[in-house]
């Protein structure tokens, strides 16, 4: 099958891919308890990711406990999913905080906030081991959510994205009609850029017709999905404006408590072990799909120059500022995750090799 035939099944596959979820795995599920689950995909890596958390946890039951995988739109739209699972409408959401933020801007602080120098690996390491669970779990509370979250999936840096040009300077950016979502967007107005908020699948049906000027969605495979390739050939690795993310696998509360402690230990377990899977197997993906987009379909890609970068960082600093003077919370958990980022990556910039430098060595 062509690389177009894939890309149009991917873009109006949600129904096709819907159904393969729910076709898999099926055990005994009229004996024991199923849970539904909505994902905020439609298709590709996204959507296997869903359905491989879910496959874990319906392997490591033994069938006793089943999850069905339902593709976007499915019961609810996605900005509804959340209240979905609070009511029970749902019984739970695969998707990610950024999708939420509107009830809450801290939101975005868990996968999308500012780069405190750390990774989408340290900030899941601050969710479980650095207190941001409990802060996650007193944000539910004062937003009076019924539901019950876990997090995995570390998501590399995503890439600032596709231009028409090659962009060398901040100043290229001014005025462009720019795609993204979550606290980013206020970080690129603030850098000057006009920004639209949109989903993945019209991102590049809009930046075709002119709708939009760049985007960015996630990672080279989910890109070269989209057919991002077909409307640009200027893509740009490395970013601030996400550059640490992860999904929010979300339970109805209810529902969770009303599980045995074996059943919520396996959904607890299977998410950790999903961190792993999904790390190796998507970076492997996403390496392989870069070499296509540059070798097959002409792309030019390049990294995002430090001035760029800084000035990013800069924006940063304006919009989180603001925020947390306005947002006792917010302030609480930026000021929890600054404590965590500056303590771990002392040590982690102190003892880790020169990565690069060893790279360079033998493929430079």
């Amino acid at each position: 099958m062509t690389d177009t035939l894939n890309r149009r099944k991917f873009l109006r596959g949600s129904a096709v891919a819907g159904a393969a979820a729910l076709a898999a795995p099926a055990i005994a599920q009229d004996a024991g308890t199923t849970l539904k689950m909505q994902a905020a995909w439609g298709g590709g890596i996204f959507l296997e990711n869903a359905q491989s958390f879910a496959a874990r946890v319906n392997e490591m039951s033994g069938g006793s406990l089943t999850i069905e995988v339902l593709s976007v739109d499915a019961v609810v739209k996605t900005s509804q999913m959340q209240d979905a699972v609070h009511r029970g409408v749902l019984d739970a959401a695969h998707y990610v905080p950024a999708y939420w933020y509107g009830k809450s801007k801290a939101a975005s602080l868990f996968g999308t906030g500012p780069c405190f120098g750390w990774s989408s690996q340290e900030v899941l390491g601050w969710v479980y081991a650095g207190g941001g669970l409990e802060l996650f779990n007193e944000l539910m509370d004062n937003l009076r959510l019924n539901v019950v979250s876990f997090f995995n999936s570390p998501m590399p840096a995503q890439p600032l994205g596709w231009f028409n040009e090659q962009i060398t300077d901040a100043s290229q950016m001014n005025g462009l009609k720019y795609r993204t979502v979550g606290l980013a967007a206020d970080v690129l107005l603030e850098m000057g850029m006009s920004v639209v908020q949109l989903p993945g699948g019209e991102i590049q049906p809009a930046m075709k017709s002119g709708l939009i000027d760049a985007a960015e969605f996630n990672n080279p495979t989910s890109d070269r999905d989209f057919g991002m390739q077909d409307v640009s050939k200027h893509y740009h690795l490395a970013s601030y404006h996400q550059s640490q993310e992860f999904f929010e696998v979300t339970f109805n509360k209810d529902k969770f408590n009303a599980l045995s402690d074996e059943h919520k230990a396996i959904i607890s377990n299977a998410s950790m072990a999903e961190n792993s899977g999904f790390y190796w197997g998507n970076t492997k993906r996403y390496s392989d799909d870069l070499i296509k987009l540059q070798e097959q379909d002409g792309v030019n890609v390049y990294r995002t120059p430090d001035s760029v970068m800084a000035a990013q960082l800069e924006a940063w600093d304006v919009v989180a500022n603001r925020i947390a003077e306005d947002d006792p919370f917010f302030a609480k958990v930026m000021e929890s995750q600054k404590a965590y980022a500056k303590n771990v990556m002392n040590y982690l910039n102190l003892n880790q090799p020169d990565y690069k430098l060893a790279y360079n060595h033998y493929f430079g």
